[in-house]
């Protein structure tokens, strides 16, 4: 019925704005005129009611539409005056605008034709479903400005005019430039629960619909006692659409401090800087400063350029202040490219430990890396492919020693070492009659090897040739249940054999091994070819994996390597460290196991077991996650080992988690905790309070750890953040509701 109604607006729409004939005819496609020319865009009005009021008024009234140009004007009655090219607009009114992020509601109007500009009572504007803007006036001007009177801006839900919001901006006058995206606000106040918090002569705010613009952001309280009781204030700065630098003055009682961070996105990648620069009276050097850069690139020919930077004066600077709990610190420029039947990866990288007692003199500082490999397809017999390598490394050391002082190894300490290895290995994999996956390898590598100022520690130059093959037997099998789950068994099996000796060269780069189940069928174990594992192995193990009807899934492995002769180091005592696993022909069990649920729960676990089904080492981690909860769990031992310089045992668990208490409450703790030593490293709790108008966080941490460069601390934040302007309300579960 409606929709025969507004057809027959359009048409008494017409005879009232030309008269009817062929005029009329030329405006069958719209019902307000808006304008001369061929560019002016047709006005539609669609009403339960229409009709002609004289010959100079046309009178629209019941569930009243008008729209143009985007624009969608809804009210219960329309009054056009054709002499004024004017809308009178009797209420409930709302005005939507063309990309629907404002809504404009309002009691009475007078616009014009366009609805661009005009004078509008008890006005109120939504903005993003986020700020609510209300007025007892409000004058549209040229479709871009809005200017409200005696007005009252907030993000808060506003159930009746009894109970004030949370918090409010009350101005004698507010500016919205819906092109720029701009609030301006002349004689604001600001107002908690109704009482005046603090006055501002000239306020300028973005509107929530503007993602980066310049001004505060919001500001954090601080209370820590090392650095005494302070404040941040961040300022954000647009420098433009690709870049934008914040400052954040952070001043306490113990610290002066400039914390900075740059961002800039290019054609072809992006950078991002950090940093800060301190004055304080905290031990060490009273200035102090650190920054860190990364950055991506594309390059032609699908390359990729990578870097990051990372620098600070003072040891414990980093900890102290919050900005990273790194004692190693790493610079690096890479290149790289990987397609599918080829990698290339070229890396230079710095080093500098901030640990006590460590000697960056005596450490690589300078590490240089080269990788290709190319995998080649063979269409015609013997078949499988052919993978082609080639790797570089090179270390460097500040240290100029050509003998071997009091730490762990027995190498030269100012050591510089350079190593290449070539390798080709054939690939071929088979499926036989009774479903077994059958694989097949044979490779040979040559690995070359330089070290200056080795002294009489190691030899000064060594090339190795390294033969190897190993064969591969997988069974995979397969059993579907009754109640729908199903069960995966595989048992494998493998036998290698690597030729050739390691020569007597520095163990850098193998100093740290971890035997898993990514490793558990190679032929070597080695992180690098500076060491490889030579002679006859084996390898076997066994996996279960459970697919259940209801989501549920369940593995389990097993493994062990089994070798012809213990495996030692041309330098003297076993290759192996004695918590690798690996030390003795039969490595240790590894066991390993995880669990999935559909509704969050997981559990993974493994570990090494020995021959006394003693643990060597063992990590698990447990997590449970849904709508109201995350709660997660880690629990790590190490068995004591001074080739890894790591003289007591490691029994450490970490246990983080969040809960949302309430609607609106959500709390949080963490804690790591010392099983070895009896002694808390680290715990914390928060508790965050939100709505859809109001973030407030409060949460309070312990660092207990010491030695002689760093003490224990406590610090205290509080952070409060106005929703709307400075964070944005999408979740809309934390949206209080009004009683009835």
């Amino acid at each position: 019925m409606r929709r025969g109604l507004g057809i027959c607006a359009v048409l008494a729409a017409l005879a009232f704005g030309h008269g009817g004939g062929a005029e009329a005819q030329s405006r069958v496609d719209g019902a307000l005129p808006a304008g001369s020319g061929e560019s002016a865009q047709p006005a539609v009005l669609v009403a339960d009611d229409v009709f002609l009021n004289g010959n100079e008024q046309l009178v629209a009234t019941g569930n009243v539409e008008a729209l143009y140009d985007g624009r969608r004007l809804k009210a219960s009655r329309i009054v056009y005056d054709r002499t004024t090219e004017t809308l009178s607009v009797s209420g409930p009114i709302s005005l939507e605008e063309a990309d629907g992020t404002m809504f404009v509601l309002a009691d009475s109007a007078e616009l014009d034709r366009e609805m661009r500009n005009g004078l509008m009572t008890g006005a109120r504007i939504v903005m993003d479903d986020q700020i609510q803007l209300a007025a007892n006036e409000l004058a549209r001007v040229n479709g871009r400005y809005n200017q409200l009177y005696k007005a009252a801006v907030t993000s808060c839900r506003v159930c009746n005019s009894q109970s004030p919001p949370l918090w409010q901006l009350r101005a004698r006058r507010v500016i919205h430039d819906q092109q720029e995206r701009q609030l301006y606000f002349d004689g604001a106040q600001f107002e908690v629960l109704g009482t005046p918090v603090f006055y501002l002569p000239r306020l300028r705010l973005p509107d929530p619909t503007l993602e980066r613009a310049t001004g505060f952001l919001v500001p954090t309280l601080n209370n820590s006692s090392l650095l005494g009781f302070g404040a941040r204030v961040p300022y954000f700065i647009r420098i433009g659409d690709h870049k934008d630098l914040t400052v954040t003055p952070y001043i306490s009682t113990e610290t002066r401090t400039l914390e900075l961070r740059y961002r800039q996105a290019f054609r072809n990648g992006l950078v991002e800087v950090e940093g800060a620069l301190s004055d304080d009276d905290i031990g060490g050097r009273s200035f102090k400063s650190y920054v860190f850069a990364e950055g991506t690139f594309a390059l032609p020919r699908d390359f990729t350029l990578r870097f990051d930077i990372e620098a600070v004066n003072d040891d414990t600077y980093l900890l102290d202040y919050g900005y990273s709990g790194k004692d190693r610190l790493d610079s690096e420029i890479s290149v790289e490219r990987a397609r599918r039947d080829e990698y290339i990866r070229v890396a230079l990288t710095g080093f500098r430990s901030l640990r006590a007692g460590e000697s960056n003199s005596t450490l690589p500082t300078i590490v240089s890396n080269g990788e290709y490999e190319k995998r080649i397809q063979l269409a015609y017999a013997p078949g499988g492919e052919i993978r082609l390598g080639f790797l570089s490394h090179a270390h460097y050391r500040s240290s100029d020693l050509a003998i071997d002082g009091p730490d762990l190894d027995p190498f030269a300490d100012g050591r510089d070492v350079g190593r290449f290895t070539l390798s080709a290995d054939w690939h071929r994999s088979w499926t036989l009659g009774p479903g077994v996956l059958a694989s097949a390898q044979v490779g040979l590598a040559v690995d070359s090897f330089h070290i200056s100022q080795a002294g009489l520690t190691s030899q000064s130059d060594a090339v190795e040739v390294t033969p190897s093959a190993s064969v591969e037997l997988r069974w995979p099998l397969v059993k579907a249940t009754s109640n729908g789950a199903t069960h995966v068994v595989e048992p494998v099996m493998q036998l290698a054999w690597v030729g050739g000796s390691n020569p007597f060269v520095p163990n850098d780069e193998s100093t740290r091994i971890e035997f898993d189940e990514g490793n558990l069928f190679a032929t070597s174990r080695f992180t690098a070819p500076d060491r490889r594992e030579r002679g006859f192995s084996s390898a076997y193990g066994l996996s279960w994996t459970r697919y259940g009807n209801k989501g549920w899934q369940s593995t389990f492995a097993v493994g062990q390597v089994v070798r012809d002769e213990v495996q030692l180091d041309p330098a003297g005592g076993f290759a192996f460290t004695n918590s690798s696993g690996l030390q003795d022909r039969y490595s240790d069990l590894l066991i390993a196991g995880q669990f999935k649920t559909d509704d969050g729960l997981a559990i993974t676990a493994r570990g090494l077991f020995d021959d006394d089904f003693v643990t060597t080492k063992a990590e698990a981690r447990a997590s449970w996650r849904n709508d109201r909860a995350q709660v997660g769990g880690t629990y790590i031992w190490l068995r004591n080992d001074v080739a890894e310089a790591r003289p007591n045992n490691i029994s450490e668990w970490a246990f983080d988690a969040s809960y949302r208490l309430s609607r609106h409450w959500t709390g949080s703790a963490d804690w790591r905790y010392d099983v070895a030593s009896d002694e808390s490293v680290r715990a914390g709790i928060g508790v965050t309070y939100t709505n859809e108008c109001v973030d407030i966080s409060l949460s309070a941490s312990r660092r207990f750890t010491s030695s002689t460069i760093l003490v224990p601390s406590t610090d205290i934040s509080f952070t409060v953040g106005l929703r709307g302007f400075t964070t944005k309300t999408r979740d809309k579960s934390y949206v209080r509701t009004c009683e009835q």
